[in-house]
Parts: structure tokens; C-alpha cells; sequence
């Protein structure tokens, strides 16, 4: 039987068969990343109003917020460089992460529905968002329906993966839950063609922890297992997968 994965960070895209996005020389066709944030092909004039409507391009430093809880939802955020996470405030005052988000994703769908963001999204290094304005965009997607049913697929994939996590931190073990992470880290370097083995964790252990479900005397202590049993090999942020089957296993043993 094929072993069951648990890509809870980054579900598949899926593609079109439209005109390639990458045969037009504009903007956003010559983005690396455009096969993930916007993984359709679209008609010229389509391409060229894109194009034109993502052109703003903001840079933020480890620590700032490219959006703040209450803020106002104008639009949505493509991640060009770097990585951001995203988090709440909990009734007790803590804060909680409850997204990771890496090049190729788009942030700030949690605005759609109240009119306001839900969370804060925090650059975790020197990071380079693509702004997308929202009102914009929905104009654009009645006139091309590739583009809306494009944009469907993203907030598609943006509730599976919150679906896929929560299904991670309350059905399985502290062990099982790193497991998957370092995994589906993995995938999702591959996808954007990366090493899928070697990689840096940009999250802090107690940001993981967060993420997870988990303490971070719980995390540090799973990772040092991990390295121990030569799964991983760990110094500080940088990370190595030596045995990506035998993290499988963990999942397997885990059902």
C-alpha cells in the first residue's frame, strides 16, 4: 500500500490548459514562483491587465507586519521572496500561529468574509509581497473566468490546508506532527525546485510548537530524537532529511 502523506502546508496545484502563462514576457510570467501563486494560462489582454494589476511590489524586514489583525481587507498578498506566518490572538492573549506561508502563496483571504483581517501576517526574514488588489481582481475575474476559477482553486487550497492541519495537531502523536512538518516542508520545496532535503527552518522551535499544537520543550526534544535515531541532522536552523522513509514510517505507525 502507498504511504499516506500529509501535505497539510501546500495541498497541489492544479493547471489549466489555456495559454501557457510562461510564453508571455511580462511581470508576472517571468516570477519563478508563477506556476504556484498563479498556476493558469490566460488570453494576452488577460495576461496584460494581470500583469498590470500585480505590478505593486512591497519589501519587508524579519518582524514586519504586512497586515495587522483589523486591518481593513483591500487585498490579497503574493509572496515573491521569503516566508511570513500568520497569527491570532487567543482569548488568554497569546498568540497562535495558524498559517506558514512560503514564495508562491498568497496571504489574506481570512479578510474575504468580515471585510477585515482575522490575523496578522509577520515576514520571518527579508521578504519581497506582491500586493493584489482585491475589488481590482473580482473586476478582472468577470471578465476572464479561467482567472476566477484560478482564484477558486487558490481558496480552495488555502481551506484544505487548514483542514489537512487540524486533522494533523488533534488526531496524532508530538511525534507524528513534526514528522509531517519536516515532510511536508519537503514537499513544498520541491514543488517550487528546491532541495527537498535540505532545507532551513525559518520558524523559531517555539513558533513550530505553536504551529503544532505542541511545547516548545516538546519540539526541541522530538528534533534531537529525530537526529539521534539518524532521521535529520540538525544545526540550529538548518536542516537535513537523512531518512524522509523512515519519517514516513512515523506517519504510517500513526494511523
Amino acid at each position: 500500500m502507498r504511504p499516506t502523506r500529509y501535505p497539510f502546508l501546500d495541498p497541489p496545484a492544479s493547471h489549466s490548459n489555456v495559454i501557457a502563462i510562461r510564453s508571455r514576457k511580462t511581470h508576472c510570467a517571468a516570477c519563478s514562483m508563477r506556476e504556484l501563486c498563479l498556476p493558469i494560462g490566460l488570453p494576452a489582454d488577460a495576461m496584460h491587465e494581470l500583469d498590470a494589476l500585480i505590478a505593486t511590489r512591497r519589501h519587508f524586514e524579519n518582524g514586519e507586519a504586512v497586515f495587522h489583525s483589523g486591518d481593513d481587507f483591500v487585498a490579497l498578498y503574493a509572496i515573491h521572496s521569503g516566508s511570513c506566518k500568520v497569527t491570532v490572538t487567543t482569548a488568554e492573549g497569546r498568540e497562535q500561529i495558524v498559517g506558514y506561508h512560503m514564495m508562491g502563496d498568497i496571504m489574506g483571504f481570512d479578510g474575504i468574509a468580515s471585510g477585515h483581517h482575522t490575523g496578522q501576517a509577520i515576514a520571518l526574514e527579508t521578504t519581497e509581497v506582491c500586493t493584489i488588489p482585491f475589488e481590482r481582481l473580482e473586476e478582472l475575474c468577470r471578465r476572464f473566468v479561467p482567472l476566477q476559477h484560478n482564484v477558486h482553486q487558490l481558496f480552495s487550497r488555502e481551506v484544505s490546508r487548514d483542514q489537512n492541519l487540524l486533522l494533523v495537531v488533534g488526531s496524532m502523536r508530538a511525534e507524528a506532527r513534526v514528522a509531517a512538518f519536516l515532510l511536508s516542508l519537503s514537499e513544498r520545496y520541491r514543488q517550487r525546485g528546491y532541495s527537498t532535503t535540505e532545507f532551513v527552518l525559518r520558524m523559531t522551535r517555539a513558533e513550530i510548537g505553536s504551529y503544532l499544537g505542541l511545547k516548545l520543550e516538546t519540539v526541541s526534544r522530538l528534533l534531537s530524537r529525530f537526529q539521534a535515531q539518524g532521521l535529520i541532522k540538525i544545526h540550529k536552523k538548518a536542516v537535513q532529511l537523512l531518512d524522509s522513509r523512515g519519517l514516513q514510517g512515523i506517519l504510517d505507525e500513526a494511523k
